[in-house]
Parts: C-alpha cells; sequence; structure tokens
C-alpha cells in the first residue's frame, strides 16, 4: 500500500484523478492540497489547506510515495504573466522540490501536447518549463502526461471550450498515425490512464501521448476483468 499526493484535486482532470485515486486499492493515504475544503468525504482523504504562498508552512506533512500534479490556469483566470507563470510553473516545481525533498520517489504531471521550453506560444512554453524543471529534480520516475483537447462537461460556462469539444468529437477519427497525439480525451479516461501508470513503474522518465495513454486505459481495463 502506498500514499499518493496531489495538487489540483478541484480542477477538471484533478477531481476525477483524487476520485481514482480514493478508489484504487493501490494506496491507502491521498493528500490533497487545495485553496478551500473540497466537497468530497473519504476514510482515505487528507486534506490540506495551502497555495503557493503557505506551502512551505505545510512541508512536513507532503510525504508519500507518488505524487500527481494537475494544476493549471487559464489567461481569463490568470491574466497578468506573473500570476499565470506562478500557478502554471512556479507552484508545481516548488510543490516537487518540497515532495522530493520528503523523499518522495515519483512524480506525475499533466502539461500539454506541443510543450516545448522553445516553443513560440506562451501555453506550451510554460508547459515545457515545467517539465524541464521537474525532470531537473531528479526523481526515480517522471510520469510526464500531455494531453490535447480535455472533453466533458466542466462546472464553468465556457462557450468558446463547448464548441472546440464539439469539433474535436469530429476531428478525432481522422487524427491518425502521428498526428494521432492531438486526439481528445475525456477527463476521466486521462485519469484512469495516471493512475494506471503509477502501477507499473519502470522508466526514468516517460512521456504519455494519447497513444500511450489509450495503453494504459486498455492495460488497466484488461486488469480488472
Amino acid at each position: 500500500m502506498r500514499q499518493a499526493i496531489i495538487f489540483g484535486a478541484s480542477g477538471f482532470v484533478g477531481a476525477y484523478l483524487l476520485q481514482a485515486l480514493l478508489d484504487s486499492p493501490d494506496y491507502d493515504r491521498v493528500t490533497s492540497i487545495v485553496r478551500k475544503p473540497l466537497a468530497i468525504s473519504h476514510p482515505k482523504l487528507n486534506v490540506l489547506i495551502g497555495d503557493y504562498h503557505t506551502l512551505p508552512d505545510l512541508r512536513s506533512e507532503i510525504r508519500g510515495d507518488d505524487l500527481f500534479i494537475t494544476l493549471g490556469t487559464t489567461r481569463k483566470d490568470s491574466p497578468h504573466q506573473a500570476e499565470y507563470s506562478q500557478v502554471d510553473h512556479d507552484y508545481p516545481v516548488l510543490a516537487a522540490r518540497i515532495a522530493k525533498d520528503n523523499g518522495v520517489k515519483s512524480v506525475f504531471v499533466v502539461t500539454a501536447v506541443g510543450a516545448d521550453v522553445n516553443s513560440a506560444f506562451s501555453y506550451t512554453r510554460t508547459k515545457g518549463e515545467v517539465e524541464r524543471d521537474l525532470i531537473q529534480l531528479d526523481f526515480e520516475h517522471t510520469h510526464i502526461f500531455r494531453p490535447s483537447m480535455l472533453m466533458g462537461d466542466r462546472r464553468q460556462d465556457r462557450p468558446l471550450e463547448r464548441t472546440l469539444i464539439r469539433i474535436w468529437r469530429w476531428l478525432n477519427p481522422l487524427l491518425a498515425g502521428k498526428a494521432d497525439r492531438y486526439r481528445g480525451i475525456t477527463g476521466e479516461a486521462l485519469a484512469g490512464a495516471i493512475v494506471n501508470s503509477a502501477r507499473n513503474q519502470t522508466d526514468k522518465i516517460k512521456i504519455y501521448h494519447w497513444r500511450e495513454m489509450l495503453q494504459e486505459i486498455h492495460s488497466a481495463s484488461a486488469a480488472r476483468s
């Protein structure tokens, strides 16, 4: 039995991931660090209230085996570059550094397809910088998930996002070969792939695009049958 730590459990992917961790027989304790109390209770769940500024005060409680990071924001929610960078880059790296210092062995992070420190686009460049800095922390295992369009219903009303999801549902079957990394995936399926990937960790660094995520989903289904 292992202990998990999750940052970002109140977000779209994070909410699915938290539930998947709580449902998993592999973990007997799941510590979630969030800004506000969660509307969920579970015997395994340990909730810590904190943010980027107060995280060092929680240092002694950020302990476990596997660290899961699904932190992220949008330009609408964080219009200023400094605030955006703090949520999308600084906070994940700080969380990972504290966890690594406390003996956590593996980190699982959700970034985005096209993540690249040399990207001309701020979004994918920031995701690439997160990947680079987490790899430099030298965990025993670093798992990087690069989804394209995240499918499913959000709590927030985002008309543009709903339109893009409808487009992606039509595009998905057409994205084949090397282009299949741009296929959309549901938040629930992504969470399942992440949790399953933790069951058999062999690679020092592993990057998951749509195809690799699908393999994890199929592997989990086969194990249950």
